[in-house]
């Protein structure tokens, strides 16, 4: 094996630890605030598994729509609503055990499941450049689900300042 694609997987590896990490905190911290920022680190972890993929349009819009977009919006979201976080309730759910063991099982059946799948490798690397097509295809023919989406992004926005002024 290369010494390129040796560092090329140990840099995957890492930044895949690196990615559940975050996507962990997300789910355990307490504070809501923090937990909106490991989500970022996620998003940010999940564009780079697309950039070492060769997925680079993937990347760029996982870059401008969630981080962007959707991780700001619930930032947004977490800092009007700071009062109603003065809940005095538990921040564990109590059936936590049972969640933890669908996941074990949900965990075990993949794992198992791609064991037993016959991976296919070729060899040979994809080099067909289909950014260009799918911005044509984004600015053409899916042009107006594009501006619904952000015309509903724009309306919670400010649906948000509206409630945080009251």
């Amino acid at each position: 094996m290369e010494l390129t694609a040796i560092i090329a997987q140990l840099v995957f590896f890492v930044v895949a630890v690196l990615t559940l990490a975050a996507a962990f905190l997300t789910v355990l911290v307490r504070n809501v605030f923090h937990a909106a920022l490991a989500l970022v680190g996620t998003f940010f972890g999940v564009a780079a598994i697309y950039l070492m993929l060769e997925a680079e349009f993937l990347a760029i819009v996982q870059v401008l729509i969630y981080i962007g977009a959707i991780a700001v919006l619930i930032l947004f979201a977490v800092m009007l609503t700071r009062g109603m976080m003065q809940s005095q309730e538990s921040g564990t759910n109590k059936q936590w055990a049972w969640a933890a063991l669908a996941i074990a099982v949900l965990f075990l059946g993949l794992f198992i499941l791609i064991l037993q799948v016959p991976w296919v490798h070729s060899g040979t690397a994809v080099y067909t450049d289909t950014t260009p097509y799918l911005g044509t295809e984004l600015l053409t023919t899916y042009l107006l689900p594009f501006e619904v989406v952000s015309v509903l992004l724009l309306a919670a926005l400010i649906g948000a300042f509206i409630i945080a002024r009251e």
